[in-house]
């Protein structure tokens, strides 16, 4: 028996994901909608969901459709925004109690499934566009939404790595949009937007809980459907390799200086030594027991902070540090210093398997919750792969100090990015 059984049926227009579980007293239902970044449509994107989840046609303002989840035994709904490699995701959440487990015999699956019809299908709209104090209400949602990553300094710093480092790709754009660009939508722009995602984009509905198939996908095909399509891939895109390594500093009042080093791992999800590549990042920077914590924090106490993590689909791996401004450089050669042992295969065995069993266990600790296993099954979806779970956890069990030494070598550094106080970091 798989650590998580999904059953994954065509619906009109969608793909349905089933995991049946007894593990919960609720039923997650969750709504992706995946499509290619692209400058001209992510801040139009960012706003969407935001609109739809605002209100509705038979919940005409928040306050009826919040009452409405009251109703459902305090159903929690709520939408997001993901980048995952060079796709923009938007997905729609809702939590509900499973009705085997009340006294009332209210059908609440149904009713859970008739709420996300309403969202997605049956929007608060006059005619041919969305209402427009619900658009501009999101709109000033949406700047603050944006403005608080210029707040968040690590974010920040952050955002401003990649967009250094991919410079002219896709994955530079923000998840959120561009700020200067959300005035210019109208309700008219962003109701044709939505005709467009729904038309084109990749459509992923997936339901976690104690359910009967037949039921879920009788209640599905009465309440969603939508025309078939071929959904938007990604263009391949040659990434420019560049000549040297891409040193940008930026000055800003602050006390601690946030240093974040980009490396190409030229590795992505569904690569053969994907699995070597995450044990790799699990010795290197990715937990307490790494090398990045140990001999730039804890050695060297340059850092008050200090990490690493893989961007699956992109083929990225960012390291960020919290320094003192003077103590630049000196964390950039250790930095780089353990990237060398990487390579070099200085490591132990002992890291390697204590690596290996904190993954292990990361990984049953993310499905344990239900939102978490579709993250993790929703890695599939964006890489266009068929890798059960079980199968990953056995080809991560099996990577060999070899294999790690072997990924190690393809990565190679592409930017560094320090945000510093006006004192330091020269």
């Amino acid at each position: 028996m798989g650590v998580v059984q999904e059953t994954i049926k065509p619906m009109k227009g969608y793909a349905l994901h089933l995991v049946q579980t007894s593990k919960y007293k609720t039923n997650t239902i969750v709504w992706r909608m995946k499509a290619p970044l692209n400058k001209a449509d992510v801040t139009k994107r960012s706003l969407l969901p935001y609109v739809l989840q605002n209100s509705t046609k038979s919940y005409p303002s928040t306050t009826i459709l919040r009452s409405h989840l009251d109703d459902l035994y305090g159903a929690t709904f709520f939408v997001d925004l993901s980048k995952k490699g060079e796709y923009h995701i938007m997905s729609f959440s809702l939590e509900i109690a499973n009705e085997k487990f009340l006294s009332d015999p209210t059908p609440l699956l149904q009713k859970g499934f008739q709420f996300l019809a309403e969202i997605l299908l049956n929007p608060n709209v006059e005619v041919d566009y969305f209402r427009k104090d619900t658009v501009e209400i999101e709109k000033r949602n949406l700047k603050q939404r944006i403005q608080s990553l210029f707040d968040d300094k690590m974010r920040y710093s952050n955002f401003r790595l990649v967009e250094e480092m991919c410079q002219d790709e896709p994955y530079a754009l923000h998840v959120h949009g561009n700020k200067d660009e959300v005035d210019e939508i109208t309700n008219q722009s962003l109701f044709k937007y939505y005709q467009q995602a729904f038309s084109e984009d990749q459509l992923d509905l997936y339901v976690i809980g104690d359910v009967n198939e037949d039921e879920v996908s009788s209640y599905l095909e009465d309440l969603i459907q939508f025309e078939q399509r071929t959904p938007k891939q990604l263009e391949k895109n040659e990434t420019a390799i560049k000549e040297k390594v891409h040193e940008v500093k930026e000055v800003q009042d602050i006390n601690q200086g946030k240093l974040n080093i980009g490396y190409r791992t030229n590795v992505v999800y569904g690569s053969p030594d994907y699995y070597a590549l995450q044990v790799f990042n699990g010795i290197y920077g990715g937990f307490s027991h790494s090398k990045l914590f140990i001999n730039v924090r804890e050695k060297a106490s340059l850092a008050y902070y200090a990490a690493s993590r893989v961007e699956s689909h992109k083929g990225l791996l960012m390291v960020m540090a919290g320094i003192d401004n003077q103590n630049y450089e000196k964390a950039v050669t250790i930095i780089r210093e353990q990237m060398d042992a990487m390579k070099s295969g200085d490591f132990t065995d002992q890291e390697l398997e204590q690596t290996k069993a904190v993954i292990h266990n990361q990984i049953l600790e993310t499905i344990d919750t239900s939102r978490g296993t579709i993250e993790i099954l929703y890695h599939n979806v964006v890489a266009n792969q068929e890798i059960s779970l079980d199968e990953w956890l056995e080809k991560m069990n099996k990577v060999t100090k070899e294999e790690i030494m072997e990924v190690a070598k393809k990565v190679e550094l592409d930017t560094i990015y320090f945000l510093t106080g006006a004192e330091g970091g020269k």
